[in-house]
């Protein structure tokens, strides 16, 4: 997520991590894949296309392009990405800048995988000269991630075009059997493992994040990050008053506003320190996508949002909080139930009734209960160990589109 405090002090571990001496598995000659991305809002779309992007790459092997229409908020995630070029190489990967629905490149070119993200929808252009290639490729139409029930019998359906000899295929990321899973780098267990083993990497992580070095044992680390929420006040004051100390780390973000009026502080900017109570808070500067991890890692409790980070959380094996995007009418809500019967299914009812309300009133429906939320901890705790086993067997998004497409290659 401006600068990357976290980078330096997780760069050791996830590199230890990761056999570097592992090539891509070969592929003669490489898959050519297109993604194009439409951010509609926030960091999300461009977020998920990213780190697909980076693990068709890295260990698929795929030739990889990425169409995106807002560089600025792709730069918050990726901060060495050039605004002012059109067309640029990053991580080995080609990004275009998609700066009107006609533009397909300085060169219209086909890939063999073309990623519709999202419902963006390619260029006419684009679209035209798919139905023109000799060979026509494989059109994935990428969904937004949800563990309701449906999706299940709905991806991998094929949606013929209405016009050209083309096939759509759409592609559900899911929490249960039958969906296309969601993203998960290879080595991701073996950094966190690495991280969560090493004290001098904790300790350098939190010198050069915080500023200090780790909190004591009894403490709480809680790691906020979320939309605009009129929970977080009854939140904070719950842990102002909590017997035991409570660390809150916050990246900056639309929640800083809120952190920044409960202190009585003009504002809530990276490097801040505030302290009330039992509560102490710091602000967190805004980091790339791969040093996110490090903060899961290293909190107790893990608040999120949106989709990219709810998913980091769940491997990240501790409790978490989901602040789903909000929608009209509340049609967000069956999908934040869908997500709580599977994730809570093997619960106590007690911790899993806690947990659903604390869940409810994080999205509006009560008020936050710290305290209850606390009682079960160590379950929790024992859930999303649990739950990252559970999730794993479904199979990660990238490599489950990277098979799809094989098989429609052949």
């Amino acid at each position: 997520m401006a600068s990357n405090p976290f980078d330096s002090a997780t760069h050791a571990i996830m590199s230890a991590a990761t056999p570097h001496s592992e090539a891509p598995p070969a592929a003669s000659p490489a898959i050519a894949c297109d993604i194009f991305c439409a951010v509609i809002d926030n960091f999300g779309d461009i977020g998920v296309c990213w780190r697909l992007a980076r693990q068709l790459a890295s260990e698929h092997g795929w030739q990889v392009r990425v169409f995106v229409d807002d560089l600025h908020a792709f730069q918050k995630l990726c901060p060495s990405l050039a605004l002012e070029r059109a067309r640029q190489t990053l991580s080995g990967i080609l990004i275009e800048h998609w700066h009107e629905p006609a533009h397909a490149g300085a060169t219209l070119e086909v890939a063999d995988v073309v990623i519709e993200a999202f419902a963006c929808e390619l260029p006419p252009i684009y679209v035209a000269a798919m139905a023109r290639r000799e060979r026509a490729p494989v059109w994935v139409n990428l969904e937004y991630l949800s563990a309701e029930d449906w999706v299940a019998d709905f991806h991998l359906r094929p949606s013929p075009h209405p016009r050209y000899p083309l096939i759509k295929t759409f592609f559900f990321p899911g929490l249960g059997p039958g969906t296309g899973g969601v993203l998960k780098e290879r080595h991701l267990d073996a950094a966190r493992t690495a991280f969560e083993t090493s004290l001098s990497a904790r300790e350098a992580w939190w010198l050069e994040t915080a500023g200090r070095a780790p909190p004591p044992a009894a403490a709480t680390v809680v790691s906020l990050f979320a939309y605009e929420n009129p929970a977080v006040d009854s939140l904070l004051a719950q842990w102002r008053d909590s017997d035991e100390p409570v660390v809150l780390l916050v990246p900056e973000g639309r929640i800083s506003g809120a952190i920044a009026r409960f202190f009585g502080l003009p504002s809530f900017a990276a490097g801040a320190r505030a302290e009330l109570g039992s509560l102490t808070a710091h602000a967190l500067a805004f980091t790339r996508q791969p040093a996110y991890d490090a903060l899961l890692w290293a909190s107790d409790v893990n608040f999120v949002r949106g989709e990219d980070s709810f998913v980091r959380a769940q491997w990240a094996a501790k409790p978490f909080v989901w602040h789903i995007y909000p929608q009209a009418d509340d049609a967000h809500l069956p999908k934040l139930d869908a997500a709580l019967a599977h994730y809570a299914r093997t619960l106590p009812a007690d911790a899993r009734h806690a947990l659903a309300r604390f869940w409810h009133a994080w999205n509006g429906a009560g008020r936050p209960d710290w305290a209850e939320f606390q009682r079960h901890r160590a379950v929790l705790m024992q859930r999303a160990a649990d739950w990252a086993g559970e999730l794993a067997q479904v199979g990660d998004l990238a490599g489950n589109l990277a098979l799809f497409a094989k098989t429609q290659l052949k």
